[in-house]
């Protein structure tokens, strides 16, 4: 591997996410409950709204919807059943929300019909014509261009504190095997700026201590801070290199819509002659700011063996593991002409041989990071270094449990899925077996 890619390749990936697999048992078993009852009353100050947002034409869900409060930094999004829970102030309760996906005309929608949980918001997608718009198909890398110079007026200037929910999952096969959660602080510093940004764990919590089920112990080594490092407008080394024409060949794809505006969709993926592991995927980029709105790229992974030292910090010498899928999704949000970090998540699929094994082990691990509030820094309020969380952690191991049910109340999380639900029921029958 070359010098010019150390950085975007090995030390990038080493530091945006690494996994930890350990043979051994553990003694230790809790379980809880996914939402636990304490029987204690709760007086909340908030209203909660349930729906689903699904296409109108086939009823089919829309994963990853941005559903925000009108008039606030408050949102949500859906998850992959297009259902979302978005918690609001009673004093909003009169107010409206906007439902938003790419290639769909956005929605207004009163919270007052919001009556019930099986609410269905139906998003009509969007017929686009850019016919109106000067662009010359010849050249794409002329776009790219255009983007980085206005970074600096078209993302977030200001220091921010952004509340976020993070969630990351662990499924074996078909089986979730570990679930954690948390709300996070991130101190976040504008786009023009080289400072790093910084995260506090606010509070942490998992399932259930699955170490029981299985003698290899898979850890995620990154947490919230992966979902920060692909967020590529702040950190525009991971794709935006000073070589990106000399990687990537670029070309236009059918241009789409969101909330009424047009996106250009940009396709790149790196150029023949190159060897080293690079991206392949599609940009979206608003056609009146040229602000980059939204990003969804993945790692080559031809040269297993490489691929494995990207991620792999630590394995049984009877093992071989190697990723299959390293897949990467970002999402901006505008807000009076400047855009922020909305959303991102990170899809990854491990593949784990064993010597003298007939059956092989795929891993799918999940992580996902959603800001649900923020405000302006106006003093550059800042952690003090023993307050941050370190890149290397592990959320699991910070996952203090369901034992503050009440804390989540206020807080808009990520909708869980039916199909974790259902999956963790089963586990805790398993563990309860096993006592």
């Amino acid at each position: 591997m070359n010098k010019k890619s150390t950085f975007l390749s090995k030390n990038g990936f080493t530091f945006l996410l690494s996994i930890f697999l350990i043979i051994g048992y553990s003694n230790s078993l809790q379980a809880f409950s996914f939402f636990q009852d304490t029987g204690i009353p709760n007086e909340t100050n908030y209203n909660e709204y349930k729906g689903f947002v699904v296409d109108k034409t086939d009823n089919e869900p829309l994963v990853s919807a941005t559903v925000s409060l009108n008039g606030t930094n408050i949102s949500t999004i859906t998850n992959s059943e297009g259902e979302f829970l978005l918690k609001v102030p009673k004093s909003n309760a009169s107010a409206n929300i906007t439902i938003s996906f790419l290639g769909y005309k956005g929605k207004i929608v009163s919270l007052s019909t919001l009556k019930g949980s099986k609410t269905k918001i139906q998003l009509s997608a969007s017929i686009t014509e850019l016919t109106e718009i000067n662009i010359d198909p010849r050249n794409p890398e002329a776009l790219i261009k255009a983007v980085m110079k206005k970074r600096g007026a078209n993302y977030q200037s200001d220091n921010t504190i952004m509340t976020a929910f993070y969630r990351e999952t662990i499924k074996r096969r078909r089986t979730y095997v570990s679930l954690s959660e948390a709300v996070v602080d991130v101190y976040k510093k504008p786009y023009a700026s080289d400072k790093n940004d910084v995260i506090k764990l606010y509070k942490a919590r998992k399932s259930a201590d699955y170490k029981k089920l299985d003698t290899l112990t898979l850890k995620l080594q990154g947490g919230p801070s992966s979902t920060l490092f692909i967020d590529v407008m702040k950190n525009p080394d991971l794709l935006f290199t000073e070589d990106i024409l000399k990687i990537y060949e670029f070309s236009f794809d059918k241009s789409t819509k969101i909330n009424d505006r047009y996106i250009y969709v940009l396709k790149f993926k790196q150029r023949p002659y190159i060897k080293d592991l690079y991206y392949y995927g599609k940009l979206y980029i608003d056609s009146e700011t040229l602000a980059l709105t939204k990003a969804v790229f993945s790692l080559k992974l031809d040269d297993r063996e490489e691929a494995s030292k990207l991620f792999v910090r630590k394995k049984p010498t009877r093992a071989k593991v190697y990723p299959t899928v390293a897949t990467y999704n970002m999402n901006y949000r505008e807000k009076n002409g400047r855009w922020y970090y909305g959303y991102g998540k990170i899809d990854l699929v491990f593949k784990v041989n064993w010597k003298k094994k007939l059956f092989n082990s795929t891993y799918k691990l999940n992580i996902e990071m959603a800001v649900t509030d923020w405000k302006k820094n106006p003093e550059n309020e800042n952690l003090r270094p023993k307050d941050r969380l370190k890149s290397s952690v592990v959320i699991s191991d910070e996952a203090s449990g369901f034992s503050d049910p009440q804390f989540w109340g206020e807080y808009n999380v990520i909708e869980p899925e039916k199909s974790i639900e259902s999956a963790i029921r089963k586990i805790k029958k398993q563990l309860r077996k096993l006592n």
